[in-house]
C-alpha cells in the first residue's frame, strides 16, 4: 500500500508543564500537511512514545484524526514488546478512526525471528487496519531479517515496512521478494534517495518537519527521471538531515521547529532539550526563513 512518498514521523508538542499541547498540535499538523507531508506517523519514536501513557496516545490519535479530517493518511504507533498490550492499543486506535498502525520490533526482550513473526501475525490478525512494520535494530536491539519481513508480507493487511536497518542489501531483497503493492519506506532521511534507487516507495521522515517541500522535490525529481537534480538536492539537504540527528532525536527537531516559529515545547525526560551550545550549532544548518503559522 502506498501511503504517499514523504510521511512525517511527527513530534508530540508539549506545553510548559510537559503536557500534550493540543493547540500546538493543531498548528503543527496543518503546517506539515501544507509543507510537503503526504501522511503523518503519530506516536512513534519521534513522538516520544515511550513517555506517553496509553490514555495520552488515544487522546492524541483522536485529536489528530479530527484535525486531519481525511486530508492525508494518519498512521499511529501501537507496537511494543508486549503482544497483548499491542493488540489492545491497536483496537483502541482502530476505534479512534486512524488509517493504519505502525508496529515496531519488540525491544529489550530480543525475540527470535519466529517470535517476531508470531508477534506481528497476532496483532495483524486482531485488526482489519493496514499494518506498517517498523524495523529499527539500533533502538530495539533486534533486527528483523528480510526473510521474516517477506514472510509477514503474505499476511493480507501487513502492507508496508519502515526500514531503519541501514542495510541496502536487505532492503533490496525485501523489495524483490514482497508483493508489488507492498511498500518499503526508508526510516532514515539520509537513506531516502538510495532506497528509492533500488525500488523503495519513500521515507518516514523527521527532517520533513523543516524541509518537507525540499524532500518532496527530491523524491519527485527522482521518480520523474531527473536523477541528477535529485542527487544534487540530496547532497544539499544531507547536512540539515545530519544536524537534526546530532543529538538524540527528537530534541534537535523540536529545537529547530521552535526556532522557526512552530512552537512544540521541550522533550520529556529521560530526553533532554538542547543546551545553548547545541542550539547555536544546529542554527547554522536550519533554513533562515521563518515558517508562518498556518493554525
Amino acid at each position: 500500500m502506498n501511503f504517499g512518498q514523504v510521511l512525517t514521523a511527527m513530534v508530540t508538542p508539549f506545553d510548559q508543564k510537559g503536557e500534550i499541547d493540543f493547540n500546538a498540535t493543531r498548528t503543527l499538523v496543518n503546517h506539515l500537511i501544507t509543507n510537503g507531508s503526504d501522511g503523518l506517523v503519530i506516536g512513534g519514536t519521534t513522538g516520544e512514545s515511550p513517555t506517553l501513557t496509553t490514555d495520552e496516545k488515544i487522546e492524541l490519535y483522536k485529536f489528530v484524526v479530527t484535525i486531519v479530517n481525511r486530508r492525508v493518511p494518519v498512521i499511529v504507533g501501537t507496537g511494543s514488546n508486549n503482544t497483548k498490550a499491542s493488540i489492545s492499543l491497536t483496537k483502541q486506535a482502530e476505534e479512534a478512526g486512524v488509517d493504519a498502525v505502525m508496529l515496531v520490533t519488540p525491544y529489550y526482550n530480543k525475540p527470535s525471528q519466529e517470535g517476531l513473526y508470531q508477534h506481528f501475525q497476532a496483532i495483524a490478525q486482531a485488526t482489519p487496519l493496514p499494518v506498517m512494520l517498523y524495523n529499527i535494530p539500533g533502538r530495539s536491539a533486534v533486527n528483523m531479517a528480510p526473510e521474516t519481513i517477506i514472510r509477514l508480507s503474505e499476511i493480507h493487511n501487513i502492507v508496508s515496512v519502515k526500514e531503519s536497518s541501514g542495510d541496502l542489501d536487505a532492503v533490496s531483497k525485501i523489495i524483490d521478494q514482497t508483493p508489488e503493492d507492498f511498500s518499503v519506506y526508508s526510516g532514515d532521511d539520509s537513506m531516502t534517495l538510495p532506497i528509492l534507487s533500488i525500488g523503495g516507495t519513500g521515507v518516514v521522515s523527521v527532517a520533513s518537519h523543516i524541509i518537507g517541500n525540499d524532500m518532496q522535490q527530491m523524491v519527485h525529481s527522482y521518480l520523474e527521471g531527473d536523477v541528477q537534480f535529485a542527487a544534487t538536492t540530496h547532497r544539499k539537504l544531507l547536512p540539515i538531515m545530519k544536524a537534526l540527528f546530532a543529538q538524540p532525536s527528537p530534541s534537535p527537531v523540536k529545537a529547530a521547529l521552535n526556532m522557526k516559529g512552530i512552537v512544540v515545547g521541550d522533550v520529556r525526560l529521560p530526553m533532554l532539550p538542547l543546551n545553548a551550545e547545541e542550539k547555536n550549532e544546529l542554527e547554522k544548518f536550519i533554513p533562515f526563513d521563518p515558517i508562518k503559522s498556518v493554525g
